[in-house]
């Protein structure tokens, strides 16, 4: 079920944490911070200072039922990355999803993901 939003835009910390969450689901801030310093270093007040900003922003819940508290995305990755996707399309490429699609399209593009395109684009011609 997705959450509103109210437009808000995740920044590049707060997707960071989003990823986190949707990848090992509901989790502390303990748990999330030692996600993040895999990769990053990130001292533990950070996560929590940003956790709890995205919780205010209703990026996250909260499940404050025991003494840790709990945060999960509040929407999906697939919500997120649409809203992100028609955000950038309107802002960016004058609302044309063809320009976004021409400008991610390059040389870099790999033949399977030239094959995954051409059978959505199918799938989708056949809705029509």
């Amino acid at each position: 079920m997705a959450h509103e939003t109210n437009g808000v835009k995740p920044t590049e910390a707060e997707l960071t944490l989003l990823n986190i969450l949707w990848k090992i689901g509901p989790a502390t801030v303990r748990q999330v911070h030692a996600a993040v310093s895999e990769t990053q270093k990130t001292g533990y007040t950070t996560v929590l200072k940003i956790l709890q900003i995205m919780h205010d922003k209703s990026l996250v819940i909260r499940d404050e039922t025991n003494r840790a508290h709990v945060y999960a995305a509040a929407n999906s990755e697939t919500h997120t990355q649409s809203s992100l996707i028609k955000d950038l399309i309107t802002r960016a490429f004058g609302g044309s999803t063809s320009k976004l699609v021409m400008r991610a399209l390059n040389e870099n593009t790999s033949k399977q993901e030239i094959e995954d395109i051409r059978n959505l684009l199918n799938r989708l011609e056949k809705q029509d």
